[in-house]
């Protein structure tokens, strides 16, 4: 029998895409499995959600250490230890430098809500609802030092309703992560997913049958 694809998973919160990736790759039957659930923060809600699966985690926290480059590289030594094939940032909301990102060429994920390069950073859905525009949507992407600044993976859009709130606009972007996310993890433990070493911001995949 091959080994799992091993996957860790950074989270900030709740922990609802992680819980999504639990309940489909992790527990599915199929080759992946979620090595460790690491938080930048040790009240993250997403902490029990990886205990009650048994995922082993772990917290680190920026306060203990000098500056951002400690931190990271502190958090690549921990994420390094579990030999990862992936890592997939969960609601991970703090900025990753190239010393950790350095560590893991092509295999740290991001997803955004919204159609990239569109709207980036931390308010996107609120920033979808001033501009007025009528689509905005997901996108997992590999993650590069400019935030949210790496070529898409996968995208799908999402429509904006008239009268939508962040709230009714967050439900139903965050129903497409939740169908996204793990696509992405099956197509990437499939190997289906190349960047292109020279043109780096093309992102092909390769034909199967992932859902």
């Amino acid at each position: 029998m091959s080994s799992p694809f091993r996957v860790v998973v950074l989270i900030s919160g709740t922990g609802t895409n992680l819980q999504r990736l639990i309940d489909t790759v992790h527990v599915g039957g199929e080759p992946i499995e979620i090595v460790r659930v690491v938080s930048s923060r040790e009240d993250a809600a997403g902490l029990q959600r990886a205990e009650d699966a048994g995922i082993p985690t772990a917290v680190v926290l920026q306060s203990d250490h000098p500056d951002r480059a400690a931190r990271d590289a502190a958090l690549a030594d921990m994420v390094e230890e579990e030999r990862p094939d992936l890592v997939v940032l969960a609601g991970w909301m703090s900025i990753l430098t190239g010393t950790f990102l350095d560590r893991f060429p092509d295999r740290v994920i991001n997803l955004h809500p919204s159609m990239l390069p569109a709207f980036p950073g931390m308010h996107a859905i609120e920033e979808a609802l001033a501009w007025g525009v009528r689509w905005t949507g997901v996108t997992v992407h590999f993650v590069e030092e400019q935030v949210d600044g790496g070529p898409p993976i996968l995208q799908e859009p999402v429509e904006v309703l008239y009268g939508d709130s962040a709230e009714s606009l967050t439900a139903r972007i965050r129903e497409v992560e939740h169908r996204l996310v793990p696509r992405v993890v099956r197509l990437m433990a499939e190997g289906r997913v190349q960047r292109d070493p020279v043109h780096r911001r093309r992102v092909s995949i390769s034909e199967g049958t992932s859902q």
